[in-house]
């Protein structure tokens, strides 16, 4: 009985966007909130077909590992108050001829570059494109050569940097070095906090540094809020403001336990099929957002906050589960997918 009244209700929301038309709205005339609304079944999705897409790596391709059901594919996002300019691949390359537009981030910087490279590609396949590896910067480009365009992904856990010292590696909160690698971009997507409460042997650390002082640890939400203050002041002092575009991706969210999404008996992200239908998700709201968004407020240079986290939150149904790379993957998400969603998003908010 649930899923036949969600799925009426989302067919009737969808039929109500596509009888308006797919255009962005003045934001400030209308109360368009972009960030919050409802996911509704399009059947013209998803935006491209993953099993032609070159550039897919497999812990993304949910498809091609298995996953039988197909509903997730279908669901677009209407934002409150306003519909958004449908994807277009050729109008993207035109307007960002000879210009760069790099991913800085974790796995889920990749996973929204990789989604923008499908996005790309499903528009003008045939288009000539050519792939750099710096495996010294770890960082990823494919450049479109009919249009100049390069799609960076810098690999990059915090930002802030680790540093090795006599007595081990230190995660100083209050350096950049990375940021010469950022320098004279177009357009800069930046991620970081999927790392940050990573404790044991997958901890690529063993010391904090604040300021002149040492911390064998320290409150992950606090040093997350002081690296994002120091990454904010990094771009005060290097944005060319004419010249490049600040967006940071937001929080991502993950789906290990049910009870945050109304069914405690779901111990995890795999078997669901369909999303929250509501435009509020049930759980608790997420501690790093909050920090995320005090600490943006310290930058005076203009920062994009592409923030992701509540129709993210919506979606237990979108990520590999255990069609990934074999153990249960709540956090990343399938490709064609939410990923795609974020780079509409962008899209409009870039142009």
């Amino acid at each position: 009985m649930e899923l036949r009244v969600n799925t009426h209700l989302s067919l009737l929301l969808v039929i109500i966007g596509i009888l308006s038309p797919l255009m962005a709205v003045d934001a400030a005339a209308t109360g368009c909130d972009l960030f919050q609304g409802n996911w509704v079944l399009d059947r013209s999705y998803p935006l491209y077909n993953e099993s032609t897409c070159p550039f897919l790596e497999k812990e993304f391709n949910c498809i091609k590992n298995g996953r039988p059901d197909r509903l997730y594919l279908k669901y677009r996002w209407l934002p409150r108050g306003c519909r958004l300019s449908r994807f277009d691949g050729r109008y993207f390359l035109e307007k960002l001829r000879g210009k760069t537009i790099m991913f800085v981030g974790d796995s889920l910087s990749r996973n929204q570059w990789l989604s923008m490279l499908c996005m790309i590609h499903s528009s003008v396949p045939t288009t000539n494109y050519a792939v750099n590896i710096s495996v010294i910067k770890d960082m990823t480009t494919y450049t479109f050569k009919d249009y100049g365009l390069k799609v960076t992904y810098h690999h990059n856990l915090y930002l802030v940097d680790i540093v090795k010292r006599r007595f081990g590696r230190v995660l100083n909160l209050n350096t950049v070095t990375a940021g010469k690698l950022w320098l004279d971009v177009d357009y800069l997507i930046f991620n970081t906090w999927h790392w940050w409460n990573r404790r044991g042997a997958s901890q690529p650390f063993d010391y904090i540094q604040d300021g002149t002082r040492i911390y064998k640890d320290m409150d992950r939400l606090v040093a997350f809020g002081k690296a994002i203050v120091t990454w904010g002041q990094w771009v005060d002092a290097n944005v060319v403001q004419n010249k490049t575009k600040v967006f940071f991706q937001g929080i991502s969210p993950s789906h290990y336990n049910g009870t945050d999404w109304g069914n405690p008996k779901a111990k995890s992200c795999y078997g669901q099929k369909i999303p929250v239908l509501t435009s509020v998700y049930p759980g608790a709201a997420l501690p790093p957002v909050a920090v995320l968004k005090k600490s943006l407020k310290t930058i005076k240079k203009p920062v994009t906050l592409l923030d992701i986290t509540n129709l993210s939150l919506l979606r237990k149904d979108g990520h590999p589960s255990v069609y990934g790379f074999g153990a249960t993957d709540c956090s990343h998400w399938c490709l064609a997918g939410v990923p795609d969603t974020w780079n509409i998003l962008l899209y409009n908010l870039m142009f």
